[in-house]
């Protein structure tokens, strides 16, 4: 029913102009699952074209029109038949969990039903002016047209967020899903199709790695792009921030992290433990939020330990079809590697092995660390796997510098049941999320984005309505 391997471009699936495509493999058992129309720049300047002239159409839609449209793509992917196959092509291109895969299509159609309320509500202001005769009125009017260079790692809910927020503001968009993961992308674009979306309003243009670097300087340079929306690595955003450059158009970047979660001696021990298992291997540790630099105030570190590796011990790894399964496998062997290379440098360098630490098929057995030092690799690099970097602290101070020793700043977590050390640390810390003894900080209603070279913007809540709008100021003279 969702199934699509062409692209979308214009309200129709089209093959690529060059009639090339690219496998999709599984990446529990590598595989090949589908093969997918390989754009190229050729395919991505019709996308532009053409989500340039549904622009012009769609700026002049109506809040109402706009709100019924995103609460009726909300409601599909939650009917059943929608949902679990959305589900099952997610788990078998991406690898999590049902249940976690479940839980993202969920969390993807919170998003097109927050932004279907929160595109009503007013949209400029009336400002006294300090000469006579005079009024001033602000508005906001849509942007343009959004290029979106999502992810593998949530491949329908960072496409949702990016999606529902620019459609609510007026914009049309060109999706570029993740490489390893077009296939539940693509089945987003079919229901937005079932829904009645404009043709041309939202285009999704599947690529391989060969055409990645085409089609993303594409997206940079297009007069007729107005933002670039991108989620991935610091590395790559970089890239992309300064190749927008040229054009002058506003970017949003959700990059990398190398989060802290810290343990303070007053923090209820079970409730860390649990807010640790959930912010380290949710997907497989696959995650920009995901905890990697663990510190545990030295006190209540031999039971925080002993607690924690009970609990990691429970993860049943392998295919994220069968039930039992809790964590799903390593995205590809690129990723897999990186991980294993990691894991052997910090041991290498001191680090000890209290469990895990092997491959596992294309898994990553789940992995704990202990007796981190700040020159590790495991500490240094975020780890983007299911391995957790375990170090001792003494002092708050201790904890904090250590916190915020990085060029990183998307998330941080603590635990703590001092009130005071509470207000203290949350405001001390330099991240753009901060989660006291609770680690759920990405909901709709919520700004997502983070410090330094973590990102630019903010995705989600009624600031994501902000990244896809110009503010214009209107002067009223003569009055």
């Amino acid at each position: 029913m969702l199934r699509q391997t062409q692209g979308y471009v214009n309200g129709e699936w089209k093959d690529s102009v060059s009639g090339n495509t690219f496998k999709v493999l599984n990446p529990f058992n590598d595989e090949e699952i589908a093969t997918v129309a390989d754009y190229d720049a050729k395919d991505v300047e019709e996308a532009i074209d053409v989500a340039y002239d549904a622009f012009k159409k769609w700026r002049k839609s109506t809040l109402k029109e706009r709100s019924a449209l995103l609460r009726k793509i909300g409601d599909k992917m939650l009917d059943d038949d929608y949902m679990f196959e959305l589900m099952r092509i997610l788990t078998s291109e991406q690898g999590k969990p049902h249940l976690e895969a479940l839980g993202e299509v969920k969390f993807a159609a919170s998003f097109f039903h927050f932004f279907s309320e929160e595109c009503k509500r007013p949209e400029g202001e009336v400002i006294s002016a300090s000469a006579a005769g005079k009024q001033f009125m602000t508005v906001r009017e849509p942007l343009g047209v959004a290029a979106m260079i999502c992810p593998w790692n949530f491949p329908i809910g960072m496409p949702a967020r990016k999606i529902s927020a620019a459609l609510a503001a007026g914009c049309s968009c060109v999706v570029k899903p993740g490489e390893d993961t077009p296939l539940t992308t693509l089945a987003l674009a079919k229901i937005l199709h079932d829904c009645g979306v404009p043709a041309g309003l939202v285009n999704v243009v599947p690529c391989s790695r060969n055409n990645v670097q085409e089609v993303g300087s594409l997206l940079c340079a297009s007069q007729k792009i107005a933002i670039l929306s991108f989620t991935g690595s610091t590395e790559v955003g970089t890239k992309l921030y300064g190749q927008c450059s040229s054009t002058v158009k506003r970017v949003a970047l959700e990059l990398g992290g190398n989060a802290p979660f810290i343990v303070f001696e007053s923090a209820d021990v079970e409730a860390a433990v649990t807010g640790l298992m959930a912010a380290k291997y949710r997907n497989s540790g696959q995650t920009c939020v995901t905890a990697n630099k663990i510190m545990i105030h030295r006190n209540i570190y031999e039971e925080f330990l002993t607690k924690f590796k009970t609990a990691t011990q429970q993860l049943k790894v392998g295919d994220g079809t069968l039930a039992e399964t809790k964590q799903g496998p390593i995205i590809n062997s690129k990723q897999l590697s990186r991980i294993e290379r990691i894991v052997n440098e910090s041991i290498s360098q001191g680090a000890v092995l209290e469990m895990g630490g092997a491959k596992l098929g294309n898994c990553f057995t789940p992995t704990i660390l202990s007796g981190v030092k700040s020159d590790m690799s495991c500490w240094k690099e975020e780890i983007f796997g299911p391995v957790a970097a375990i170090g001792v602290f003494d002092t708050e101070e201790e904890a904090v510098n250590e916190a915020n020793n990085s060029d990183r700043g998307l998330a941080s977590y603590f635990f703590s049941r001092d009130y005071s050390q509470i207000f203290r640390v949350s405001r001390l810390l330099e991240a753009g999320m901060i989660g006291v003894n609770d680690v759920g900080i990405s909901t709709p209603e919520t700004p997502f984005g983070g410090y330094k070279t973590s990102g630019i913007g903010k995705e989600g809540s009624a600031m994501g309505l902000d990244e896809y709008s110009n503010v214009k100021l209107i002067d009223f003279g003569g009055i």
